[in-house]
């Protein structure tokens, strides 16, 4: 079973994918491993057709059923060479909802909380850019380019770098907050012992000061990356634009992420009123 996940952790490295996905890749194949008490080496699409009906049970989220099955689905195509033994998996579907999207107003009370400066310079930052949470704690001090009004992200999803812009106010924000805490280098968001910020330690910062601003609706660094983009819709900003500045490779993904806001719907003149 090493061997096996030695040569899919390379075969991983060859198709380019970024380390945490090898890392739940291999997860998942050891949880299907363990699952039928044998390496996958000597398993079938019977096998594989049991382990769907067990994670069918477990009430998984579609997002993490997917990554189980593309991660068996890599094994067999690229590792093994036997795609057949896969070719028969689809995958789930998300239910639609509505995103949880965050008023200006709301957006302002949640920083306020943040009494820390870090945390509210953090979060000020993600919903100045739209930046995802990974993304904004990988930033470092040589990304912001203040003489082109920039901030390069390099440790974007799927490796694909980007620029976002960088106004006027979140500059001064930076510097104020670069002078006063002196992060260690080459990190913009650091710990004391000079290790980037931890998302999840961040995600409780937003949680508690959310909590404190009375703030009702769920609120996470997800949702303010959702009201940027949808406070640029709001304004008549393109949607291939934040297409861009989010980082997406489809406008597609865009479309359904940014979804028509509440003032559109409600500023759109029915034929009714026509008659």
């Amino acid at each position: 079973m090493d061997a096996l996940v030695d040569r899919m952790d390379q075969d991983l490295v060859l198709a380019g994918r970024a380390e945490r996905t090898r890392a739940i890749y291999i997860h998942a194949v050891q949880d299907f491993a363990a699952f039928r008490g044998q390496s996958p080496a000597f398993l079938d699409q019977e096998d594989v057709r049991r382990w769907v009906t067990h994670l069918s049970k477990r009430r998984l989220s579609a997002p993490r059923v997917r990554q189980h099955l593309a991660a068996l689905k890599f094994l067999y195509a690229k590792t093994l060479g036997r795609p057949d033994v896969t070719s028969f998996l689809s995958w789930p579907r998300d239910a639609r909802r509505i995103p949880v999207v965050l008023s200006a107003g709301e957006v302002r009370q949640v920083l306020r909380a943040l009494h820390e400066p870090k945390y509210r310079v953090f979060f000020a930052l993600i919903y100045a850019t739209g930046l995802r949470l990974f993304e904004a704690t990988r930033l470092e001090t040589r990304d912001i380019d203040a003489e082109r009004g920039l901030i390069h992200v390099r440790h974007a999803k799927g490796r694909d770098e980007r620029f976002v812009m960088l106004g006027a106010r979140l500059l001064e924000l930076l510097r104020n907050y670069w002078r006063f805490a002196r992060p260690p280098q080459p990190w913009l968001f650091a710990t004391a012992r000079g290790t980037p910020l931890s998302p999840n330690v961040a995600r409780n910062a937003l949680k508690q000061a959310a909590a404190e601003a009375q703030v009702e609706k769920r609120v996470t660094p997800h949702a303010l990356r959702h009201s940027f983009a949808t406070h640029l819709l709001e304004v008549g900003t393109d949607l291939r634009v934040i297409q861009v500045l989010l980082g997406h490779r489809s406008i597609r993904t865009t479309a359904r992420y940014v979804h028509v806001s509440n003032e559109l719907v409600a500023a759109t003149r029915s034929p009714f009123d026509t008659l």
